[in-house]
């Protein structure tokens, strides 16, 4: 299959070519010639590489919580028709047999395979987290950081766990972060009330990496830099839920001139209200009211999104005025990195796995293939 006359989105700019696909992968880009009887004509159309979400609990109507293969299942095929094509399904401070049981059925679809998008592992959000940085998770199922409490929920399913969220100032969270980032676990500062101090000399235990910029984490002021200052003022990488509700879209601009865009990630943090009309859903067991776009709990807080990242990159794209392949870039190439498959992934490259959309320059999706399959066409 050949993708002719598109504008090709690389890492550092976009450039008209034609892409030849074979056995799943990425075999040219602007081939003088070639064999094939599949040709599609992408006049007009962004190319990109596929995205890749590490922060998302569901969509449809379906929970990574529920702990089912068929649900995870039913999220990739929602999400691939909105540009997505490789997600972490991140699970929620409930209690730990429901957190293993999850973690059972994401290492089946990793290992299996979906019908959409690809699992690539299990982002684990609490339950070693603060109580005073709850946010949208369940206070009755806190547990303390030790490694004991990590192994009791992810049994043999360690394999699978490509980062965790941890509030550094627990006691233990340091310790455990060592262990863990030894293993290549992704350890993120996240639903937390750290002091800049703290969050630094978490740093230094191994935490590489902060969760939903901004949100349930100490804030920046002058004289207390907070979490914020440290993320800011330190090497790690980040998230935003780019929606323009979870951030203001000043403040997300001027966290990726702080950041740069190599080191933010977009994510959804979508819950199972994604693609879905508004209404009364749940998450982690809690009740959440969907209205105009905000998902919250009935007291109030934010409980996730109904984002997708078509709309994220859009947002950045049109509402913080970042170019178009920068916008891409956090939405691909950064995720395949926090996921340790950018030597695959997250980039339009010989050799790659065909992971791509076709696009308009409003980001429809026109188009979406998964290891050179069209999975999607609008």
């Amino acid at each position: 299959m050949i993708i002719k006359n598109c504008n090709i989105i690389y890492l550092d700019r976009i450039e008209k070519g034609s892409v030849l696909i074979e056995n799943g992968k990425i075999k040219e880009i602007n081939p003088t010639s070639y064999n094939t009887v599949e040709v599609i004509d992408g006049e007009g159309l962004y190319l990109a590489p596929g995205f890749i979400d590490v922060h998302i609990h569901g969509a449809g109507g379906h929970d990574t919580m529920d702990g089912t293969y068929e649900a995870i299942n039913e999220i990739s095929k929602i999400i691939v028709k909105h540009g997505t094509t490789s997600f972490t399904p991140t699970t929620m401070t409930v209690a730990i047999s429901d957190i293993r049981k999850s973690m059972e059925a994401i290492k089946e679809a990793k290992l299996k395979g979906t019908d959409g998008a690809k699992v690539l592992g299990a982002h684990l959000e609490g339950p070693f987290i603060s109580g005073k940085a709850i946010g949208a998770q369940n206070p009755n199922f806190l547990a303390e950081p030790t490694l004991e409490n990590f192994k009791a929920m992810v049994g043999d399913c360690e394999d699978a766990v490509v980062s965790i969220t941890i509030a550094p100032e627990i006691p233990g969270a340091k310790e455990l972060a060592k262990e863990l980032s030894k293993k290549g676990i992704v350890c993120s500062i996240g639903h937390t009330k750290a002091t800049y101090n703290e969050a630094m000399e978490g740093i230094k235990c191994g935490f590489s990496h902060a969760t939903h910029l901004f949100n349930a984490m100490t804030p920046f002021t002058h004289r207390e830099p907070g979490v914020v200052g440290a993320i800011f003022d330190s090497d790690i990488t980040t998230e935003t839920i780019s929606d323009g509700i979870h951030i203001s879209y000043p403040s997300l601009r001027i966290a990726y001139k702080q950041k740069t865009t190599d080191k933010v990630l977009l994510v959804t943090d979508a819950m199972m209200a994604c693609c879905m009309p508004d209404g009364m859903y749940k998450l982690g067991g809690q009740d959440v009211v969907v209205k105009e776009g905000a998902a919250r709990l009935v007291s109030g807080s934010l409980a996730g999104s109904v984002l997708t990242l078509d709309k994220a990159v859009y947002n950045v794209y049109k509402n913080v005025g970042y170019p178009l392949h920068e916008a891409v870039k956090m939405a691909s190439y950064n995720a395949a990195r926090h996921c340790k498959v950018d030597d695959r992934k997250g980039l339009i490259k010989e050799g790659y796995d065909a992971d791509l959309l076709l696009f308009d320059d409003e980001i429809n999706i026109k188009k979406v293939f998964v290891d050179g399959k069209e999975v999607y066409n609008s």
